[in-house]
C-alpha cells in the first residue's frame, strides 16, 4: 500500500510533448506528509530505527540522481545546485525533500544513542539539524514557486517544524521555536479539514505530535503553569516527531530530580531514619516516589489499569536501581560498622517498600482478572479469565506477603510499626488464602467435580470466617477487607449449597446416565481423539463413562482386529551352492576297458 502510494506520488506525465515555455508555468503537487509518513513507517521508524531510515534516504537519493541524470561528475565531484529554473519535474522536489530527511534522520540517530550523545556527538547532531533546516527552507522556497497551493502549505509547515526542532535542541530562542511549532500546527489543522479520510487522520496525528513540544516551549518561557513533573503525561503520544521532546523531557526531569535530591539527606520508613550519601540513590528514590504519587494521587481513579501497570513497572525499575546503588556502597564501604548498619537498614527499608508495592500491583492484576471472570467472549475476541489464573495470582500474593513478613521480622530491636506491618501481612495472608481456596473450588466446579468443589467451598468459608474474626479483633482493621471477606463468606456458603444440590441431583440421575453412557459404548468406533481403548486400560482404574467432562464416546476394542504378525518356520535358501567350484573326481572314477574292435564302434 505504502509503496503504491509512493510510486503514484513519484509518477509524472511525459513532459517531452510539453512546450518549453509552458514548463516554467507548470505547478507540481507533492503530498509531503503522506509521502514521508509512508516512507518512515516502511523503513525503520516504526521501531525507532533511524539508521535504517537514513540508509533508505541515501539509496533513494542515489536513484533520483541517476534517473534525473543530475549526477555530480564521475571522477571529480562537481557541485550542482538546484534552483527554480532547474526544477522541470516533480522529482527535483523529491530530491530536496529526501536530502533534508537524510540530514534529520542522521541527527536523530545520534540523539537516540543508548547513553545519549556526548559533547562531540551533540555538536555533530546540531550541525546535521542545521543542514536539514537549510534543505527544508530550500524545499519551501521551490514549492512556493513550483508547487500548487497545498504543496506550498505543507512545505511551509515542514520547514517550520525543522526550524523549531533545531531551536528546541539548542535550548535557545524558545519564543521563536514556539512560533515555528504553532505555525506548523495551524497549517496541519487547516489541511486536516480537507482531502480524503486518510489524509485527515495523518494531519490530526501530526497536530497531536506537535502539541507536547508547544506546551514545553510555553513552560520554558514561563507562559504556562505546568510543572516539570506534570510534563510526563504530555509525552505519552508515540511518533517520530516526539523523540526530541522525550529526550529533552527526560533531561529536564533528571535535572529537577538532581536539584531536589540535593536537599534529601534522609529516608524515612516506619519511624526509622536512614541517611543517604550517594547522589544516584537519592535520584532513584525520588523518581520512584514521584511515580508512587502518580499511582496513589488524587487523579489515580481516572487512570486506566494498563497505565497504572506501566507506572508500577517504572517504579520497580527505579527502586531496583536504588537497591543496586546501596549494595555497591555496601561492598565498597569501609570497616565502619555504623556505615554498614545504616546501609543495611536502608536496603531493608527500600526492599520492604518494593514488597508492599508489588503486593498492590498484584492486587490490581486480581481486580482486572475478576472483572473478566464472568464475561462472555465477545466479537473483539477479548480474553476471558479462568479461575486457574486467579489461583495463580493469589499464589503470587501469598508468596509476596510471606517475603515481606520475613523481611520485616528480620533484625534486632524491632519497632512497634514493624511489628504492626508484620501483623498486617499475616492478616492479608489469611484473606488471600481464603480467596485462593474459593477460586480453586470454582476451578473444580467448572470441571464437574462436585465433591472436591463442595469441600473447597466449605474450607474457603471457614478460612474467611477465621480471617473475619481476626480482623474484627484489631482496632485499626481495614473496612474494605472486612467487606470483601463478608462477601466471600456469603458466596462460599451459597456456592457450597449449590454444589451440594448439584451433587445430589447427579447422584439421583447416576444410574440413568450410567446406563445411557454404557449403551453408547462403541465396539468398533473410529474416533481418533480417544487416546487408549478400554481393553488397553484394564490394569488401571479410570472411569470411562462416569466422567462429566467426557467429550468422546469410549471404545472397547477395535473391530475388526488389526492384522498381527504370526511366527512360522524359517525358509532356508542355499545361495552359495551355485558359486562353489568342486574339485574334479575323474581320476578316481573306474574306467571301462574296451577291446580293439570296440574302439571303432564305441
Amino acid at each position: 500500500m505504502g509503496k503504491q502510494k509512493e510510486s503514484t506520488a513519484m509518477e509524472i506525465d511525459d513532459q517531452s510533448s510539453i512546450p518549453s515555455d509552458q514548463i516554467s508555468n507548470l505547478k507540481f503537487s507533492v503530498n509531503v506528509l503522506q509521502l514521508l509518513k509512508s516512507a518512515q513507517m516502511q523503513h525503520g521508524l516504526r521501531f525507532g530505527d533511524y539508521a535504517r531510515y537514513r540508509r533508505y534516504c541515501t539509496a533513494r537519493l542515489r536513484r533520483l540522481y541517476k534517473s534525473l541524470k543530475f549526477t555530480h561528475g564521475r571522477l571529480k565531484y562537481t557541485k550542482r545546485s538546484i534552483s527554480v529554473t532547474t526544477v522541470t519535474e516533480v522529482r527535483f522536489l523529491h530530491l530536496v525533500l529526501y536530502t533534508a530527511e537524510r540530514a534529520w534522520s542522521h541527527a536523530m540517530e545520534k540523539k537516540t544513542l543508548p547513553d545519549g550523545p556526548n559533547a562531540r556527538q551533540r555538536s555533530y547532531l546540531i550541525g546535521r539539524l542545521r543542514k536539514a533546516v537549510k534543505w527544508a527552507s530550500l524545499f519551501q522556497e521551490l514549492c512556493s514557486i513550483k508547487g500548487d497551493s497545498r504543496t506550498s502549505l505543507e512545505a511551509e509547515a515542514y520547514a517550520a517544524y525543522m526550524k523549531g526542532s533545531l531551536l528546541f535542541e539548542k535550548d535557545q530562542n524558545w519564543d521563536v521555536a514556539l512560533k515555528c511549532f504553532k505555525s506548523a500546527r495551524a497549517v496541519y489543522e487547516e489541511l486536516g479539514k480537507y482531502g480524503d479520510l486518510e489524509n485527515q487522520v495523518l494531519c490530526r496525528e501530526r497536530v497531536e505530535e506537535l502539541e507536547p513540544s508547544i506546551r514545553y516551549c510555553l513552560h520554558k518561557i514561563g507562559e504556562s503553569n505546568l510543572q516539570t513533573s506534570e510534563l510526563v503525561s504530555v509525552g505519552e503520544i508515540e511518533g517520530p516527531a516526539l523523540d526530541l521532546f522525550k529526550a529533552k523531557l527526560e533531561a529536564a526531569m533528571a535535572e529537577a530530580r538532581s536539584q531536589q535530591a540535593a536537599s534529601m539527606t534522609e529516608f524515612h520508613w516506619l519511624g526509622n531514619r536512614f541517611p543517604i550519601s550517594n547522589a544516584k540513590t537519592r535520584v532513584s528514590i525520588l523518581k520512584a516516589q514521584e511515580l508512587e504519587k502518580d499511582i496513589h494521587g488524587s487523579a489515580a481513579d481516572s487512570l486506566p489499569a494498563e497505565k497504572k501497570l506501566v507506572l508500577y513497572d517504572k517504579m520497580f525499575a527505579a527502586y531496583h536501581e536504588a537497591r543496586s546503588c546501596i549494595r555497591n556502597d555496601l561492598v565498597t564501604a569501609a570497616n565502619s560498622e555504623n556505615v554498614k548498619d545504616e546501609l543495611s537498614g536502608l536496603d531493608k527499608a527500600v526492599g520492604a517498600i518494593l514488597g508492599q508495592q508489588t503486593i498492590e500491583r498484584n492486587q490490581l492484576l486480581v481486580k482486572i482478572a475478576k472483572s473478566k471472570l464472568n464475561k462472555v467472549r465477545d466479537d473483539k475476541n477479548e480474553k476471558v479469565t479462568k479461575p486457574e489464573e486467579l489461583v495463580r495470582l493469589y499464589d503470587l500474593l501469598l508468596q509476596n506477603t510471606a517475603d515481606l513478613s520475613d523481611l520485616v521480622s528480620s533484625g534486632r530491636d524491632r519497632k512497634v510499626e514493624e511489628v504492626a506491618l508484620a501483623e498486617e501481612c499475616e492478616l492479608k495472608s489469611m484473606s488471600f488464602r481464603a480467596e485462593r481456596c474459593f477460586y480453586l473450588a470454582k476451578s473444580y466446579s467448572s470441571a464437574g467435580k462436585r465433591t472436591e468443589a463442595y469441600a473447597l467451598y466449605s474450607r474457603a468459608r471457614s478460612l474467611a470466617d477465621a480471617a473475619l474474626m481476626k480482623l474484627q479483633s484489631v482496632n485499626t482493621a481495614d473496612q474494605v477487607m472486612i467487606k470483601e471477606l463478608r462477601t466471600l463468606y456469603n458466596e462460599s456458603r451459597s456456592n457450597s449449597c449449590a454444589e451440594h444440590a448439584k451433587g445430589i441431583m447427579e447422584e439421583e440421575k447416576a444410574p440413568e446416565n450410567l446406563s445411557k453412557k454404557i449403551s453408547n459404548i462403541s465396539l468398533n468406533g473410529t474416533d481418533k481423539k480417544m487416546e487408549k481403548l478400554l481393553m488397553e486400560k484394564l490394569d488401571t482404574y479410570e472411569s470411562a463413562v462416569g466422567e462429566v467432562n467426557m467429550k468422546v464416546v469410549p471404545r472397547i476394542e477395535t473391530f475388526p482386529p488389526a492384522f498381527q504378525p504370526v511366527p512360522r518356520n524359517p525358509i532356508v535358501l542355499d545361495l552359495a551352492y551355485n558359486l562353489i567350484e568342486f574339485p574334479s573326481l575323474d581320476s578316481r572314477m573306474k574306467k571301462d576297458k574296451k577291446g580293439f574292435i570296440s574302439r571303432f564302434w564305441g
